[in-house]
C-alpha cells in the first residue's frame, strides 16, 4: 500500500480541524445532553466510514475492509474504556459540565500516545517478523484473562499513579471551575480536575496495549492502523455521553470484547497455517458484537441500572 505524505498529512489535519471543531461547539460550559451527545456520535461515525470509503475507493476493497475492521474493534473497545471513565468521573465526583474538557484533552493525549505506540509496533514488526506471533498468543490471554475477570471493576482508590500523583503534586481540596492548574502562594497548584486527566490518560494508555496489536491483526499497514484507531477515539467523548447512564444495560459486552481479542489473536497465530480473509474477519466481529450486544439488552429489558449506576449518575449532576 502506497501511501504518499500529503495523505497523511491530510489526515492529521482532518483530524485537528475536527478537534478545533469540537472544542469551538463546546466553548461554552454545559451539561452534554444525550440528544446532544448523539447528534455529535452520529457525526464521528459517519466520518469514520466516509474516510473508509474513500480508502476503499483509493487503494481497494481489501485495504478498505482492513480499515473497517480496525475502526470496528477499536469503536467496540472504545466502549470499555467509556465505563472506566464514568467510574473514574462517580469516584471524583466530576461534574458533568466539566467532563467534556477532561475528555477532550484526554482524546488528544490518547492520539499522541497511540500514534507511537503504532509508530514503535511497525518498526517492531518490520524488524522481527516473530513479533507478530507474541501479539497473538498476548492478546488470547488477555481475551481469557477478560472473560474470566468480567464482573470486575477498577477501584481508582487502588491506583497506583493515583497515589504517586497525590504524593508528589500539591492539590486542592476543591475544582476550580474547569481549571486545571491554579495559583496558590506564588506556586502553581493542581486541582483535583488534573488528577482525573491523569488517570483518564494512563487508563487509555493501558487499553491501548490490546487495542493497538489487536488492529495489527487485521491489517499491518500503519496508516491504516492508525487512521481507524484515530477516527474511532474521535468518538470516545460523544460516545460516553451517549452511553455512561446504560452501563447497566451492557452485561454480556465485555465477554463479547474478550471473544473479539481471542479471535483476532488466533488469526495472528495461524499466520503461517491459514490466512483468515479480512472480510471473514470483519464478519465474524461484527457477528460477536452484535450478539453481545443483543443479548445483553434481551436481558435487562425492563430492569433499571444497579445502585452504584445510580449513584454514578447522580454524583455527576
Amino acid at each position: 500500500m502506497a501511501v504518499p505524505w500529503w495523505a497523511w498529512a491530510a489526515v492529521i489535519g482532518v483530524l485537528l480541524l475536527m478537534l478545533a471543531v469540537d472544542l469551538f461547539a463546546h466553548r461554552k460550559v454545559h451539561v452534554v445532553g444525550v440528544r446532544e451527545a448523539a447528534v455529535w456520535s452520529v457525526v464521528w461515525v459517519a466520518l469514520g466510514v466516509a474516510f473508509g470509503v474513500v480508502v476503499w475507493q483509493v487503494w481497494g476493497a481489501e485495504f478498505g475492509a482492513q480499515y473497517y475492521a480496525g475502526y470496528l474493534i477499536e469503536k467496540s473497545l472504545a466502549v470499555d474504556n467509556v465505563f472506566v471513565f464514568a467510574i473514574i468521573f462517580s469516584y471524583f465526583a466530576v461534574p458533568r459540565e466539566y467532563q467534556h474538557r477532561v475528555l477532550f484533552y484526554g482524546v488528544l493525549g490518547a492520539l499522541v500516545f497511540r500514534g507511537a505506540f503504532i509508530a514503535a509496533g511497525s518498526v517492531l514488526i518490520a524488524s522481527f517478523a516473530w513479533i507478530l506471533y507474541v501479539f497473538g498468543a498476548f492478546l488470547v490471554m488477555t481475551g481469557v484473562r477478560m472473560a474470566r475477570h468480567r464482573d470486575e471493576t477498577i477501584d481508582p482508590r487502588r491506583s497506583v499513579v493515583l497515589r504517586m500523583f497525590r504524593r508528589f503534586v500539591p492539590i486542592t481540596e476543591t475544582y476550580e471551575g474547569q481549571r486545571f492548574l491554579v495559583r496558590r502562594a506564588g506556586r502553581l497548584v493542581a486541582t483535583p480536575l488534573l488528577a482525573v486527566l491523569v488517570l483518564v490518560e494512563v487508563t487509555d494508555i493501558v487499553f491501548a496495549v490490546d487495542s493497538i496489536p489487536a488492529i495489527f491483526a487485521v491489517t499491518r499497514e500503519p496508516f491504516l492502523v492508525f487512521s481507524s484507531n484515530a477516527f474511532a477515539v474521535l468518538g470516545l467523548r460523544a460516545l460516553y455521553f451517549l452511553l455512561a447512564d446504560l452501563m447497566y444495560r451492557f452485561v454480556y459486552l465485555k465477554l463479547g470484547l474478550a471473544v473479539v481479542l481471542v479471535w483476532v489473536g488466533a488469526k495472528l497465530l495461524l499466520l503461517d497455517i491459514y490466512k483468515i480473509p479480512t472480510n471473514l474477519s470483519l464478519a465474524v466481529v461484527g457477528a460477536i458484537l452484535a450478539v453481545a450486544v443483543t443479548a445483553s439488552w434481551l436481558r435487562t429489558r425492563g430492569s433499571g441500572p444497579e445502585p452504584e449506576q445510580e449513584f454514578t449518575r447522580s454524583s455527576s449532576n
